[in-house]
């Protein structure tokens, strides 16, 4: 079995993409990696360079700026990455440059792939996420925040990244197949330290939005403001090994009182709704075709 991971990344250093880590939390359980750099205006390429891994190859792109509706330049430059994928890899292991996955989690990926490798009703193995905010010590807990993603694909070249990157369709706008894995990618997208925060925002919404939409719905503001946020959990739980260092330079404060909330009406009732009827109304980019149990995972 064969297993080539894939990304793509744009001005790491200066919006602060924890790419390095990203890139290392998938390396050990693959056999090569593919990441597409965009040119940038910090020292991304060289950043990349740095890892210094034989298994990685780096395309060097060129955003299309003009796909700013959706997100669209976000899938572009994630099927660039997963198209320079050599017909000889089985599985293919998707992580963005804000998420990381969990070292704990590494045998349960490889003993799920080879599981399903010659299983032609799979196409994908999906994740639980834990969605980090303001801090590494907090987590997003409102159903916006979607609870599942597909991370591993095989290496079938009809699966296409679908809208902004967030998953994967196939052929004529299909969901994939999946098996859901015991498994979980940290997303560390929400935390930065604010002034990098709000760079970001002002930068990374003309991906979705014309600059008229983004000058009135982003606040003209040197830092980003963490407290505006509904509701938030307590993180009790360990980092990735290769998050350790990042997190100890860390040098911003946020705190938060979880007894309050700014939950809708709306978010209350789902809310209610999941507890007492198991009622999901979470997005599902996916079809479920079976839960994946290993008794050795974490």
């Amino acid at each position: 079995m064969k297993v080539c991971g894939f990304s793509f990344i744009k001005n790491a250093i200066l919006y602060d993409y924890p790419i390095v880590e990203a890139i290392m939390s998938v390396l050990p359980i693959c056999d090569a990696f593919v990441v597409a750099v965009g040119k940038s205006d910090d020292e991304t390429l060289d950043l990349i360079k740095s890892i210094q891994d034989p298994k990685i190859k780096i395309i060097e792109t060129i955003w299309d700026d003009s796909l700013r509706e959706g997100g669209r330049v976000l899938a572009v430059e994630t099927d660039k990455a997963f198209q320079a994928i050599g017909a000889d890899f089985d599985w293919c292991i998707y992580i963005q440059g804000d998420e990381v996955m969990r070292d704990v989690d590494h045998q349960t990926i490889t003993d799920a792939m080879s599981s399903y490798k010659n299983n032609t009703k799979i196409d994908g193995l999906l994740f639980d996420y834990f969605h980090f905010y303001g801090s590494y010590d907090y987590l997003a807990a409102s159903s916006k925040w979607y609870k599942h993603e597909i991370r591993v694909i095989k290496n079938n070249k009809k699966i296409y990244s679908y809208r902004d990157a967030q998953g994967f369709r196939k052929n004529d706008n299909q969901k994939l197949n999946v098996a859901h894995i015991p498994a979980k990618i940290h997303h560390y997208g929400w935390v930065k330290p604010p002034k990098n925060m709000m760079a970001k925002q002002k930068t990374f919404q003309k991906l979705w939005h014309d600059d008229q939409w983004v000058n009135k719905h982003v606040a003209d503001s040197e830092e980003f403001d963490y407290s505006d946020i509904d509701v938030l959990k307590k993180f009790e739980g360990m980092h990735p090994k290769v998050m350790i260092d990042r997190i100890k330079r860390s040098n911003w404060t946020f705190a938060r009182d979880l007894s309050h909330n700014n939950l809708t009406l709306k978010e209350k009732v789902k809310i209610t709704l999941k507890k007492y009827l198991g009622l999901d109304f979470s997005y599902k980019n996916y079809k479920i075709k079976e839960v994946y149990k290993n008794l050795n995972s974490i």
